[in-house]
């Protein structure tokens, strides 16, 4: 499986991501051709090697040539001043007209959905009314395009990020000064649970094109994986941070089974006095709230009473919210806490197409290995309306499911 991993040492801008994944040594030809398929003209591209603090690396300038001596670069220059603002729909007329593949088509506009959905939370408008004029300007479009063109030539299957490193202070925009974070980055993160750090760096270093491409592509967040390393790629900001502004992308290969690690909390807590009922209301406020996994287990507790141990794995930033409900909803005392790792497969929800109808199936695969099951809700829902037994529709469900899935 080949992999790029996102270095956001210094944060993440579109022309950054584009500047660090042409640095791994895609053709610019081929990237040229892919990207006039776009059918956008009134612009320019510009690559150049730079070498900052030492390093090389590939800087990138999208240049409106209507708006000559106006340049806008997302991490130089203010990236909120910008020139024509488009909404949504008029973004994904430009993707779905032109003659990219589906893949780049699709991926393009989850990332721009995205982008609109959090500026439009922030200024309080629907997603249709938002002209987000940072991700709706040709420059912008390009740098998004761009990227997701650079990752299909280099044949990337799995992109894992560092948590996001931005800085402080305040930035013109064109509603005033704001805040950094900016508001609509922070959007974007909430409720995400992607790790983020805030350095004491008086500038912007993640810009809401960089945090679109990162959210919607990277499937995991944190450390490096272990992997065998192919090449490495740096996409230059423009900003002078007091030292290098750069991301770095690492492109390589996952050891073969190369099984995915997380890090989780376990929250238990020991009960004796409670009802069965009372019990299986708590175990559904836990599963809503976000736990990963609920049990109990049958104990003997002080006196040889019969009891159950609560157990509960959580994400660490959920635990806080778990803790809540345990102590609210049980008659616990405490609740203890211990972290651990697992080794987990990767994970998603498909939609499979069977004589039954369309159906959710979950994927689990790491290098040769893939397991797929059914989703319950779906295939309960069929057995109830058919009268077909319901280990009948799993058993072509399933089959359903490997035969697509083999040949995809």
């Amino acid at each position: 499986m080949k992999l790029a991993y996102f270095d956001c040492f210094s944060g993440i801008s579109g022309d950054m991501a584009l500047g660090a994944l042409l640095d791994l040594g895609v053709d610019q030809e081929a990237f040229r051709r892919e990207l006039g398929k776009l059918g956008l003209g009134g612009y320019r591209i510009d690559i150049d090697t730079v070498v900052r603090h030492g390093i090389r690396g590939t800087d990138v300038n999208v240049i409106v040539e209507e708006e000559k001596g106006d340049h806008h670069h997302h991490s130089g220059e203010d990236q909120h001043q910008h020139h024509h603002g488009r909404n949504l729909r008029d973004i994904e007329l430009i993707i779905d007209t032109s003659a990219l593949n589906t893949k780049v088509k699709e991926l393009s506009k989850k990332v721009f959905r995205e982008i609109a959905r959090a500026e439009a939370k922030v200024h309080n408008k629907s997603i249709d009314e938002v002209h987000f004029r940072e991700a709706g300007t040709l420059d912008s479009i390009v740098d998004v395009v761009g990227t997701l063109i650079c990752l299909d030539l280099l044949g990337v299957d799995r992109v894992v990020s560092s948590p996001l490193h931005d800085g402080k202070g305040f930035v013109k925009s064109r509603h005033g000064i704001i805040p950094v974070p900016v508001p609509a980055v922070l959007e974007m993160l909430s409720g995400s649970g992607i790790p983020f750090i805030q350095e004491d760096i008086d500038t912007e270093l993640v810009t809401p094109t960089g945090m679109g491409l990162i959210k919607c592509l990277a499937q995991d967040f944190g450390a490096m994986p272990a992997m065998i390393i192919d090449r490495v790629g740096y996409g230059m900001g423009k900003r002078d941070t007091g030292r290098l502004n750069a991301l770095r992308v690492v492109l390589g290969r996952l050891q073969e089974r190369n099984w995915l690690m997380e890090e989780l909390m376990m929250l238990e807590t020991n009960l004796d006095d409670m009802s069965p009922e009372v019990l299986g209301y708590t175990f559904e406020r836990l599963m809503e709230a976000g736990a990963l996994d609920v049990y109990y287990t049958p104990v003997y507790m002080k006196k040889n009473r019969p009891a159950v141990m609560l157990t509960v794995l959580c994400k660490q930033e959920d635990e806080k919210r778990l803790v809540d409900i345990l102590m609210r909803e049980t008659s616990t005392l405490g609740v203890r806490r211990s972290g651990l790792q697992r080794y987990r497969l990767d994970r998603e929800i498909v939609k499979v197409s069977t004589r039954f109808g369309e159906v959710r199936v979950k994927v689990a695969s790491a290098g040769d290995v893939k397991k797929l099951a059914p989703e319950y809700e779906d295939v309960r829902s069929i057995a109830v309306k058919s009268g077909i037994p319901l280990s009948e529709v799993y058993s072509v469900v399933a089959d359903t499911a490997r035969n697509q899935l083999e040949k995809s």
